[in-house]
């Protein structure tokens, strides 16, 4: 059989929609300024869907400094991997910037988080070591993980009781082989908003020899007095082993970094093959970078505007009784029931009526007949966004329940 002959008749999960579904609910296109309004569809909606939390991506300065830096460096400089030819003082500074910022003795840049995050995994694994990770960790951990020739064990979300289990078993593998044992979790997970329970995971500390990956993505910058995320806001910054964020959120840029011991930052410096085979960031990102770790970490106002929306926004959801789970982050979930179907004609209605933008998650990234309304709010959205969401949000409720969106043909919704 040909290769790709199986695509025509199993596209996957997502695939299916495809026809009916790509550039409005999947691949949709949100254009102009990023901002709390954007244009979709040829009209202005409120939008809650991207990662901007501390509204920095369209700031006047840091555009300023994005565009002085494209002017005086372009896009090619420094060229070649860092190992080779593509070191600069400002890659240096800006790791040490980072490492003093999280606390860590140093850190080391990654182009992308995704393919940052992955690579650390594959190089910080041998064969002869365990990996114990939560089961709803990011798709970027799950592919790091898949490389690993080794045994993992996957602990159900959040649950203690199930990590010691894993624990005990990984123990008793590495005492034959020789080997160690990684245990990962995420400050925050991005689907349900609700914070890895890393105080509980360093306290198993004292009973099992392990080092912890803290995937930090969502709550670095939104998280801890100064925003160096999730560890400083439960007080264990110091006993996360390997940390890992994100210039795609906060930061509102492309890049991403790790931190931790000297010695361990100076092996994945060496050894994380997507970095030392890969051309280095480039000089206009990393001047970026700098001037958005200075206003994160300078001037709290903006984290400050954003909790002020965070809380505003969730408790007006919890007040009409909407479903937003266990978040204790800025990640706000809405939990409905319905189809795939009911959901899409939902967002549509969300988009054309009401003019609120959000993503949408079905299955199967959550159990079938669930919708998931996703809500990314920023330090950009301003109280009258909230107003008019909330009531959208209690419009299209009333019309879900009554089953106003069954048996719509959603492709001729477009």
């Amino acid at each position: 059989m040909d290769l790709f002959e199986k695509f025509k008749n199993n596209r996957g999960h997502l695939g299916k929609w495809a026809d009916i579904a790509e550039g409005y609910w999947i691949f949709p296109r949100l254009e102009g300024e990023l901002g709390n309004r954007m244009t979709f569809n040829g009209q202005e909606v409120i939008c809650w869907s991207i990662n901007n939390y501390l509204g920095l991506g369209n700031h006047p300065e840091v555009r300023a400094v994005d565009a002085q830096a494209s002017k005086d460096w372009g896009l090619a400089y420094p060229m070649g991997s860092r190992m080779m030819s593509g070191n600069t003082e400002m890659h240096d500074k800006l790791e040490k910037e980072l490492a003093s910022f999280v606390k860590k003795e140093s850190a080391v840049l990654v182009n992308f988080g995704y393919q940052g995050i992955l690579s650390s995994i594959d190089a910080l694994l041998g064969r002869k070591d365990v990996v114990v990770y939560d089961a709803e960790s990011h798709a970027c951990i799950v592919d790091g993980l898949r490389m690993h020739i080794g045994k993992r064990f996957a602990f159900q979300h959040n649950d203690i009781e199930s990590l010691e289990k894993h624990l005990i078993s990984a123990e008793k593998i590495v005492a034959k082989t020789g080997g160690g044992i990684l245990v990962i979790s995420e400050g925050v997970f991005g689907m349900r908003g609700d914070q890895g329970k890393l105080t509980e995971i360093v306290a198993l500390k004292k009973k099992y020899n392990f080092r912890l990956m803290v995937d930090d993505a969502h709550g670095f910058g939104t998280l801890g007095a100064t925003g160096a995320g999730a560890g400083e806001e439960q007080g264990v910054q110091d006993d996360i082993d390997v940390y890992f964020a994100t210039f795609a959120k906060s930061m509102a840029s492309v890049g991403a970094f790790l931190a931790g011991d000297a010695d361990m930052i100076e092996f994945l410096k060496y050894n994380m093959r997507s970095q030392i085979f890969a051309k280095s960031l480039a000089m206009p990102i990393v001047v970026g970078a700098m001037k958005r770790l200075e206003m994160l970490r300078d001037d709290p106002s903006h984290k400050a505007t954003l909790w002020r929306n965070v809380n505003a926004l969730q408790k007006g959801l919890k007040d009409r009784g909407f479903d937003i789970g266990d978040t204790n982050s800025c990640v706000t979930p809405v939990y409905m029931h319905g189809s795939v179907e009911e959901a899409m004609t939902l967002v549509h209605d969300m988009r054309e009526t009401h003019k609120i933008f959000c993503s949408i998650v079905v299955y199967p990234v959550i159990p079938q007949g669930m919708i998931l309304l996703r809500l990314i709010p920023t330090a950009s959205h301003t109280m009258q966004d909230i107003e008019e969401t909330l009531d959208a949000f209690s419009a299209v409720s009333e019309k879900l329940k009554a089953g106003a969106y069954k048996n719509q043909e959603v492709a001729t919704l477009r």
